[in-house]
């Protein structure tokens, strides 16, 4: 096939030299392409197109009206297992489907960890009582694609150190997204985070991590909450990952109880988790699950 020159008509039929039309997009699609390559190769990474990460906004979208009804049902005396019953039927009703469900044998369509709870809590008797702070994690998979997110609930009136825990675990999140732009780096994600946390009084969770998603539930790459400014991946167009920071009032250490899932503090100290699924784009970052910090 020739090549087209600079000069020559566009092959779209405007009437426009090649130089005038089309010829800069095709070059940004090039770049994309081999961008695509490296970062698979070299990481493991699917980039995502603009396709892709609508679609994931319409997941995103399923997710965060999820969170809001959710949020009308915490009250004191809920079981979680109450939590987990509508999350699955309102996920099902939407021709959606609950990506915990039966992941690496979880048996539950969503995560709801109590107060000490760091994450991946199971529902099933724990009847919610006033003072609890409770994060529900939900992930949707939706026409083939993923998206995630979670927030911490105060169940009833909370006492003023939980407030403050969720108050800094949100602007923690916070913090992090506005790392997110072409050219910063994982690391400086993390550096964000830890320097917002620390600097209150709180510890970061270095064992649990954000993720790449979309594709898949959980794809590459990692995205620790701690770090420091300016190592680690750099940050391009077409990633897609979740920045979810597990804050705790008092030390990082954790430990998985019995049932092999849930993680909670060492200390017994209060834990709280604020999540987004983001992009990256050529201008900056776009939250695919939109919802006010």
């Amino acid at each position: 096939m020739k090549k087209v020159g600079r000069n020559d008509p566009c092959p779209c039929g405007s009437g426009l030299k090649y130089k005038k039309c089309c010829m800069l997009k095709d070059q940004q699609r090039e770049s994309f392409r081999r961008l695509k390559e490296i970062y698979f190769k070299r990481y493991g990474i699917r980039l995502k197109d603009r396709e892709d990460i609508e679609k994931i906004k319409e997941a995103g979208k399923l997710v965060v009206k999820t969170l809001e009804l959710v949020e009308e049902l915490i009250k004191p005396g809920i079981k979680t297992e109450e939590i987990d019953k509508f999350v699955y039927e309102f996920t099902i009703k939407n021709n959606a489907y609950p990506a915990p469900l039966n992941y690496n044998g979880f048996p539950k369509s969503v995560c709801v960890s109590v107060n000490e709870e760091v994450c991946h809590g199971i529902p099933g008797d724990r009847v919610l009582k006033e003072g609890d702070i409770v994060n529900v994690d939900v992930t949707t998979k939706l026409n083939g694609y993923y998206a995630d997110a979670s927030k911490t609930f105060c169940v009833g009136e909370v006492s003023e150190e939980a407030k403050r825990l969720v108050k800094i675990a949100k602007e923690c999140l916070k913090k992090g997204i506005e790392q997110v732009a072409p050219g910063k780096t994982i690391g400086d994600i993390g550096w964000a985070i830890q320097r917002h946390a620390e600097r209150n009084g709180c510890s970061v969770v270095r064992e649990m991590v954000g993720h790449g998603v979309g594709f898949e539930f959980h794809e590459p790459p990692q995205v620790p909450h701690f770090g420091k400014k300016g190592h680690g991946i750099i940050l391009v167009p077409g990633m897609v990952f979740t920045i979810e920071p597990m804050i705790n009032l008092g030390g990082r250490e954790i430990k998985i109880l019995p049932d092999k899932w849930t993680v909670v503090t060492k200390d017994g100290s209060l834990s709280a988790q604020f999540e987004q699924t983001v992009a990256v784009t050529t201008r900056g970052c776009e939250i695919l699950t939109p919802y006010e910090l």
